[in-house]
């Protein structure tokens, strides 16, 4: 992987470690979107982490690894995860909201185009797991704000490739919403699939299910964010969640998954003819 690394907050010991990561690369895989998922996959196994076991405390040395910061420089320099990013800022920017969280965007990226496009909008970062230099590339901007501890009444929330990181996605996907006034907005980007290590695979039923669960806790699902990895929802009503139903509804969902999945290849051709 080519990744640029001039940038005046990169300190040196980032540097270094960020080049001591890319001396690890596998000469014999060729894209470097691969090449960034069996990086990651080797700290993750540095640390002893399990997908299925969890031990937090080896799990949140992982998150707290440089390799998410190569992650973060990887992503603003790969056109198509720029293109998505692009994308999702400027909805934010066409809707006029004034009062938007990035959750779980502690790199910024997201943030950080938002408030070049419109410094009228006061933009949060929610983030457990903040890097040094994420939280001083955050100091270059008025209205962005680094906090550990979601506000309420925002016009929108967004979230991209969190929820699949969690071990319990639906009581986190409650604390978003919560935090989201009536009629705002939620995009959402998730996945639910075995990508890298760090996806657990106790969340995969939710690349099923995850919009019936949306609607169980009060949203509308507007659609999908045109040119992006996203999923726009609307706060529609306001609703304390039936966690016995929600949780039920869950267990079923763990229990379909491995149906759905021998039965979608063959499901999603009949599909695809039914619609055209």
């Amino acid at each position: 992987m080519k990744i640029d690394l001039t940038d005046i907050n990169l300190s040196p010991v980032e540097k270094a470690e960020i080049i001591k990561l890319l001396g690890r690369e596998n000469p014999q895989i060729k894209t470097d979107l691969e090449q960034m998922w069996y990086l990651m996959d080797l700290v993750w196994d540095d640390f002893h982490c399990d997908n299925k076991k969890l031990n937090w405390e080896n799990i949140g040395k992982f998150y707290s690894h440089p390799v998410w910061l190569l992650n973060g420089l990887f992503v603003e320099q790969d056109e198509v995860s720029m293109v998505h990013r692009h994308k999702i800022s400027n909805w934010i920017i066409e809707n006029h909201f004034k009062y938007v969280v990035d959750y779980g965007g502690g790199f910024g990226t997201l943030a950080r185009l938002i408030a070049q496009k419109d410094n009228h909008i006061q933009v949060d970062i929610y983030e457990p797991h903040p890097s040094e230099f994420g939280l001083k590339r955050a100091k270059e901007y008025k209205n962005i704000s680094m906090i550990n501890e979601l506000k309420s009444d925002y016009d929108c929330l967004l979230s991209t490739d969190v929820l699949e990181h969690v071990p319990d996605p639906l009581k986190d996907f409650s604390k978003m919403i919560k935090s989201v006034k009536l009629n705002g907005y939620l995009i959402i980007a998730n996945a639910f699939s075995p990508m890298i290590k760090c996806h657990l695979p106790q969340c995969f039923h939710f690349r099923y299910t995850f919009n019936l669960f949306a609607k169980l806790m009060g949203l509308e699902i507007v659609g999908k964010l045109e040119g992006s990895h996203a999923t726009i929802f609307k706060k529609v009503e306001q609703v304390e969640p039936d966690w016995k139903k929600i949780r039920l509804y869950e267990k079923l969902s763990k229990i379909a998954f491995p149906l759905i999945e021998v039965s979608a290849p063959v499901l999603i051709p009949i599909k695809r003819v039914f619609k055209k």
